[in-house]
């Protein structure tokens, strides 16, 4: 998991609520078990027409939002189903991270197991930042998660709060599997022991 520092990026502004994971990345793409490939489904049934082509009235098919890596939304995003493809398509698409009021309990998790950072802010705020965004792609916001602020463009700083163990986690970079390989040499030592001990039990080894 790549690790979340400072982000300066272009942010779209998506002025909906209640955006469900549905519409984050339909079910019909839900067959893969990878997560990358979803990012061009980002969000399917708002890009693109009944035809395919794209529809030239939703943000993120129009010129700087292209290349957003940060997605200010209304209350109640993610909510709907728990599937873990929902962050995954955003990441592929290239976000980073999320703005809202609120966010649905699993999404926010799996936000986090992603490398994706949800950020809680009062809903006029979210509108406050929305105008920003909409002023183009030289009109950047700064997320630093290390001082927990978002820096408008007029410079004006935003607080946010962060759990303490998930802002670790983001700024060294480690998801379940990264913070259980922090552990690989306990973990060795365990097997080995017990393996003399109990020699018919399958032994776990950490590649």
């Amino acid at each position: 998991m790549d690790k979340f520092t400072v982000l300066s990026a272009v942010a779209a502004p998506l002025p909906e609520e209640n955006i469900d994971t549905d519409k984050i990345i339909p079910a019909r793409f839900l067959k893969t078990t990878k997560r990358t490939g979803l990012g061009v489904h980002a969000f399917d049934s708002m890009r693109y027409r009944a035809d395919g082509s794209e529809n030239p009235d939703f943000v993120l098919n129009q010129e700087p939002y292209r290349k957003a890596e940060i997605l200010i939304t209304y209350d109640n995003l993610g909510c709907g189903s728990s599937r873990e493809h929902a962050p995954w398509a955003l990441l592929d698409f290239g976000i980073r991270c999320v703005i809202a009021p609120s966010f649905a309990d699993i999404f926010h998790n799996n936000c986090f197991k992603n490398g994706i950072l949800p950020i809680v802010l009062p809903h006029d705020v979210c509108t406050q930042l929305m105008e920003d965004a909409r002023m183009g792609g030289n009109a950047r916001l700064t997320i630093d998660l290390p001082r927990q602020v978002v820096v408008r463009p007029d410079g004006t700083e935003v607080p946010f709060t962060v759990d303490p163990l998930r802002k670790k986690l983001l700024l060294e970079g480690l998801d379940d599997i990264g913070q259980t390989l922090q552990h690989e040499k306990e973990i060795t030592t365990f097997e080995e022991r017990r393996a003399k001990a109990q020699p018919w039990i399958p032994r776990i080894v950490l590649d």
